[in-house]
């Protein structure tokens, strides 16, 4: 059998350095590039590790691979595929930043930092295709609609079930920056529909009893989301899962996140277990008035 090797690249000839610069360009990024004497692939992935959400062991055998170059030297791509238009490398960049979005980031990388109870992680702290990840769950003793019910009344007058003053205090200080703040509110206590403002939120998607996902609007240095689930499960329980991505933007972003993950750590602990004892006190009542 004959064999054939077919190389196929785009229709420009670049350096690594010159794609650092299209990343950084795309993304709105400023970046200055500073050349070292001397950084070995282990030290340089221990570097990316700690400036961006890319593992070590990811990083390593990318890193090392960097001494190769990847240049297409013969011509057999475009007379086998003369049909087939190349595209450029910002233009590249563009397309694979559409998958920046909490609603298409479901997998996880094996850069997973989970505690566990049992068999159940009710907190992971992941990063997946840039975004990073905190996942919590909990069983609660309410149906799906309770619990629908208890997170889609979040925010305005009924406020936040905990650490209310560190809502206002954050709201607050981001009017001080330029950003929409607090005071917006609400449309409705008791109903959502998507495109609703619930604070410094914007409600991207809703699915009845299942499924409320808020996009945050506040100024923070990256784009933010934060999610809310819910699963029936037997027993008369349901599980109820809490998300919070955010996808930063460049090292201020990442800064951000890590700085501050203590204080929103215990700000989504209580925020998941205001919304299971609500759900639970709702049912509670329901069977009180029924009884």
């Amino acid at each position: 059998e004959n064999s054939l090797v077919v190389e196929i690249g785009g229709p420009e000839v670049l350096c690594y350095g010159d794609m650092i610069e299209g990343y950084a360009e795309v993304r709105g990024l400023r970046r200055w590039i500073v050349p070292v004497p001397v950084l070995t692939p282990r030290l340089s992935s221990y570097w990316v590790h700690w400036v961006t959400p890319i593992p070590a062991q990811i990083a390593q055998p990318l890193i090392e691979g960097l001494k190769n170059e990847a240049i297409v030297r013969e011509s057999t791509a475009p007379s086998l595929f003369p049909d087939i238009e190349l595209m450029d490398y910002k233009n590249a960049v563009r397309r694979a930043l559409e998958n920046l979005e909490a609603s298409q980031v479901e997998t996880a990388w094996s850069d997973a930092l989970v505690t566990t109870q049992g068999d159940t992680p009710p907190v992971q702290l992941s990063t997946s295709e840039g975004m990073i990840i905190e996942r919590r769950s909990c069983q609660v003793a309410a149906p799906v609609e309770a619990i629908y019910r208890s997170f889609t009344s979040l925010g305005g007058d009924g406020g936040w079930l905990y650490a209310n003053w560190a809502w206002r205090l954050r709201g607050a200080l981001d009017r001080v920056i330029g950003g929409v703040g607090y005071r917006r509110g609400r449309r409705e206590t008791e109903s959502l529909r998507v495109g609703d403002a619930v604070d410094f939120w914007r409600v991207e998607e809703l699915q009845p009893n299942h499924l409320l996902r808020l996009r945050a609007e506040m100024k923070v240095p990256g784009r933010a989301w934060l999610q809310f689930e819910t699963r029936p499960n037997a027993d008369e329980q349901s599980e109820l899962l809490q998300t919070a991505f955010f996808a930063p933007k460049g090292l201020s972003g990442l800064m951000y996140w890590y700085l501050l993950y203590p204080i929103h750590a215990a700000i989504f602990s209580g925020l998941i277990q205001g919304v299971a004892t609500r759900a639970e006190h709702s049912r509670i009542d329901a069977q009180t008035n029924l009884g």
